[in-house]
Order: structure tokens, then sequence, then C-alpha cells
């Protein structure tokens, strides 16, 4: 399948791009309208005081271009995915990406001035337009930063420094992906190159010794590079901070949660209740020391599967049908629009050659979602269909029930439905397993979700939430220092049956995701919020579904706090974190049962 050449694939594998354009040549025409039609939102600056009905009509010239911009940006990177040795989209990306500048620079000024209205200034405008009112959340959530917004020549400078300011970024990213060899592991006794692609396939190896080799040759050559990686990570922080202070925000932890508005106790008191449910973790690693019979667990033991892989090719026929039986708990309605889009095209579904690996959902408001997959048919395909099947239909519900201005839902809330999907479906196959062996592979797959998903993601928010407070201290930041921090959380983490190996320190230096600052803890809350959420519609609390679906259809028309809470989740407290490590436990518990009777 990896051989196949993109015009090779059959048209109904492929996800239906033509329902965004119907040739490169309607794009041209629409990226070369929009870049000219953008200059016209000048017309506004300076104006915004003048009344309520300027103010309108600027607002919806923005939601236009922003909303035609996103269907350019989205059609061009996804035609470039698949195939990426196509340079021909791989222009378009990036001439999409260039608009993408020029139109943020283009709208720069509307946020200060909008600073500069009273509220009662404000409160006159929605009352002589009642169209305004439509914008009354949009204007508020930028009142409330009010004093984080700045002059607007000073807010065009800002604009103008993003690609200065992502250099640590694209500098890391350049060295992990292009520029970084690890060298040759002997596999199966033959010589074989370890990469970024393969490690992680080298330490789910049966053969203890190649995942010893592949574990201590990466971090060897991760360690000859220190310094310049703590350099680069370094950069990374003093532009975080550099914000932080022209912001006028106490933290780059309060300045990176204040777009969703998350109060700074959720953060914190996950890692709080993270902390509190440590011993269930203790419980998976002593349960992995005893599988594994080895007279110490290293960590180069943590990703070999406890239980052998249940050995069977899926067809994309039957993985469709096995998600649509798993969410049938959501209701008929939520399977007809699962359905629609099995039919209607939605999915990129196989590997050709030069295609964007992976798997996401994506799309452009005004169409239905797209998914893209590289099916190979086993059981964690099978997972994935159901994870970005979970992404897409809640973006489906927000696109119908949303206008533009809320429609996209905050990161925050992103990997709920996902993840709720996977929940749900899981418990189905568990429920029809055909015998222990399938049974204790699905326990042993959703116990590593929550290893992978809560415990470690909520270890890297602690090492940034660390690393953040020393930088801000005006520490140096050096790669000993880097290094300590992260070898003692993950001896907290893993705890005393586990030996931290003096390689793991050097971990911190191949995250991507620690140069987006203060991202990933939430990985960790969705996590929880999609086990409290479908443990629930499994219990068959009654009009949960109803609620959740309300949620589904939220986009950011309310608080990510607030469209948790409808579902009765809420996240300012530490319940649903406890809840859903309580879960991990229990089957911790089954799992136990069944390995070691």
């Amino acid at each position: 399948m990896s051989e196949m050449i993109r015009a090779e694939q059959k048209k109904e594998n492929c996800w239906s791009i033509e329902d965004l354009y119907q040739s490169d040549d309607l794009w041209e025409k629409d990226f070369e309208s929009l870049a000219e039609d953008m200059k016209e939102i000048q017309k506004y600056q300076g104006r915004l005081g003048e009344s309520g009905r300027v103010l309108l009509e600027c607002l919806r010239m923005m939601d236009s271009l922003n909303c035609r911009f996103e269907k350019i940006y989205v059609y061009a990177n996804q035609r470039w995915h698949e195939d990426t040795g196509n340079h021909f989209y791989q222009d378009l990306s990036a001439r999409a990406a260039k608009l993408a500048m020029e139109l943020e620079m283009t709208m720069s000024f509307v946020e200060p001035e909008l600073m500069n209205l009273s509220d009662e200034q404000l409160e006159k405008y929605y009352q002589d337009e009642m169209d305004l009112e439509l914008y009354r959340r949009k204007i508020q959530e930028s009142i409330r930063q009010r004093e984080h917004i700045l002059s607007s020549e000073i807010e065009e400078i800002l604009a103008q420094t993003g690609e200065m300011a992502r250099a640590p970024q694209n500098i890391f990213s350049m060295f992990q992906n292009a520029d970084l060899k690890f060298g040759t592991i002997t596999v199966n006794g033959k010589e074989q190159e370890l990469t970024q692609g393969n490690y992680i396939r080298c330490m789910e190896n049966k053969d203890r010794e190649v995942r010893r080799q592949a574990f201590e040759l990466l971090y060897k050559k991760y360690r000859e590079f220190q310094n310049t990686l703590a350099a680069v990570y370094s950069g990374n922080l003093s532009q975080d901070i550099f914000y932080t202070k022209v912001r006028r925000y106490p933290s780059s932890l309060e300045m990176a949660l204040s777009g969703s508005n998350i109060p700074k106790e959720v953060y914190t008191q996950l890692i709080e209740a993270v902390h509190h449910k440590l011993p269930a973790m203790y419980h998976y690693v002593e349960l992995r020391k005893k599988v594994l019979d080895v007279e110490q667990l290293h960590m180069y033991d943590v990703y070999v599967p406890m239980v052998h892989t249940v050995e069977r090719e899926i067809p994309f026929a039957e993985a469709k049908k096995m998600v649509k039986e798993g969410l049938k708990p959501l209701g008929e309605d939520y399977v007809r629009l699962l359905e629609k889009g099995f039919s209607d095209r939605w999915i990129d579904v196989y590997e050709n050659e030069g295609k964007r690996g992976g798997a996401y959902s994506w799309g452009a408001y005004g169409t239905h979602p797209y998914v893209l997959m590289n099916y190979q048919g086993n059981m964690n395909d099978v997972f994935t269909l159901a994870h970005e099947m979970g992404h897409a239909l809640h973006s489906y519900h927000s696109d119908q029930t949303q206008p533009y201005t809320y429609a996209g839902y905050r990161i925050f809330v992103a990997e709920v439905a996902s993840t709720c999907n996977e929940a749900l479906l899981i418990n189905y196959m568990l429920e029809n397993a055909s015998d222990d062996n399938e049974k204790a592979y699905l326990l042993n797959y959703f116990l590593d979700q929550f290893k992978g998903t809560i415990y470690r993601q909520t270890m890297f928010a602690e090492f940034e939430m660390i690393a953040h407070e020393r930088a801000e201290k005006g520490e140096g930041i050096t790669s000993e220092l880097l290094s300590g921090i992260y070898y003692e959380l993950n001896k907290k983490y893993f705890g005393e049956e586990m030996v931290s190996d003096q390689e793991i320190a050097m971990e911190w230096a191949r995250i991507p995701h620690f140069y987006t600052p203060f991202y990933v803890y939430q990985y960790a809350t969705g996590f929880a919020a999609a086990i409290a959420i479908s443990s629930k519609i499994l219990s068959g609390e009654s009009g949960i579904v109803e609620a959740y679906k309300k949620f589904l259809s939220g986009g950011s028309s309310m608080d990510c706090i607030d469209l948790l809470k409808l579902c009765g989740v809420d996240m300012t407290k530490t319940e649903p974190v406890e809840m859903a490590l309580d879960v991990f436990r229990e089957k911790l518990g089954q799992l136990k049962d069944i390995l070691l009777p």
C-alpha cells in the first residue's frame, strides 16, 4: 500500500477535496480576490469609535475575510498533505501561510481600538444596532483582556515579530527532523538505521536488547547536543517571557491560559490530583515488571506491550461497522451523521507515496470536516478512526449550530469528543471480546492511553511550569538544570520499582510540544473530562446524551469550563481527574486478574 502513488488511489478512498474547490483555478481566483479585498478593512482604521454601525460593519468584514481565508488555507494544505513531494501544492501552502501573516497585520488595529471603547459607549452601540448583539461575547472576550492589548502601532509591530519569535521552534524542528542522525542498531541480526519514525517501534520490540540499544543510542545523540538544545529551548522561554512582560501578564502560565479564560487553578490542581493518584501508576509499574518477568524494569521497558498484539487484518469496511456499534450509546442521530461522514467521503483512508503521516481532522466553515488517515488495518487504526471522527463530528455540530464567529472550539475542549469516542468504543469491544487475550490486549491499550495522556502529559506540564518559573526568576537555563528537573520528575511519576536510567534525563530535549508553551496539559484535562463524560453515558445517566450534544454544538459560544459543566463536569475541581484515574485503577485490576490469576 505504501508504494502506491496518489493517482492510483480509488476515488471512494479519497476525501472529497472538490467540496472545498472544484479546481486549483478557482482557488487561485479566491486567493487573489482575498488578497485584494482584505485591504478594504483598513477603511475602518481609526473609526471604530464613530458609531455602532461602523463597528458592526468592521466585525462582519473580519468574519467574512477570516472565513474565506480558512477555506483557502485548508485547501492548500490538504492538497499538499496528499503528497508532500508535490511542489505545486507545497508552493500553494507557503503562499497561504504568507497571506495569513498579511491578513493578521491588516486587521491588527481592531483589538486596540476596541480597547478604547468604554463600557457605556459599547452599551449604546448595542442599543443602536441590534445585530451587534451577536458580537457581544466576542467583544467582551477582547475587553476582558483590555489591559493586555497595546496601541495599534505596537500591536502591528508585535504582529511582525511572529516569524522571529518562531525561530527557536523552527530551529528545533529542523534539527529534530532533518539534521539529527542517530546511527544504526542491530535488529534481527541486521543493521538498521535508528530514526525518529521507527524509535517507538524499536521500543515496542519484544527483544529487550533492541530496546536497550535504541534507547541508549537515541539519548546519547541528544546528549552530544545538550548545550545547543538547552540554548534553543532557553530562547523559546525568552520569547515567551518577552510577550508576557510586554502584555503585562503576571506569568507566562497565566498568559497562556488567558485566551480560553482558564483559571490558573485548573493547571495546578491537575498536577495535584495526579500526584494524589500516583500510587495507581506505581501499581501499573509493578504489574509491568512482573508480566515482563525482569529483575529490574528500565525506561526502555515502558512501551513494549504486556500483552501479545491481537493479530488480525481488519478491513476498513469492518472498522467502520465496529465504530458505529461502539458509538450507539450516543443515539441514532449521531450514528447517522457518522454514516454520512463515511459515505460522503470525508475520509482520506489509505497511505500513498509522499502522503503526510499520522492522522488528523480538519476543515473549513461552510463545508464538512475532513479526516486524514493512513489506514493499515490493525486494531490501533480502528481506534484512530473513532478518535478522528470524534473531532470531525464535534466540528460538524459546532459549525451547524454556531455562526462563524463562535463555531471554532478552543484547544482546551478539542480532545474531549475524540477521547469520549475511544472510551465508548473500547467499552463495546471489551464487552464483545472473543477471549481473555483479546480482552487483555484492549485493557492494556486503554491503560497505555491513560499512562501516555494523563500521567505523561501532566509530567510534561509540571516540567514546563518549573522551567518557566526558573527562567522568570532570571536563572540561567542550562542543560544541567533542565535535565535535573526532568530526571527528578521522572523518578516521582514512575516510582521506586522503575529504574530511572540517566539517559531519560535528556528526554526534555526531544519533545516538540515544549515549543508551544503550556499546551500539553490540555491533553490531560481533555482526557479526564472525556472519561468522566463517557462514564456518565455508559451508566445511563438521565439527560447526559442530550447535554453532551449541547456541548458538541457549543463551539466557543461559552467559556470552556462552562461548556463542560453542561455535562456535569467541573474542571475547576479535582474530581474529574480523580474519577478518570479511578477508572485507570479499576481497569488495571481487571488486567491484573487476567495476567496474574
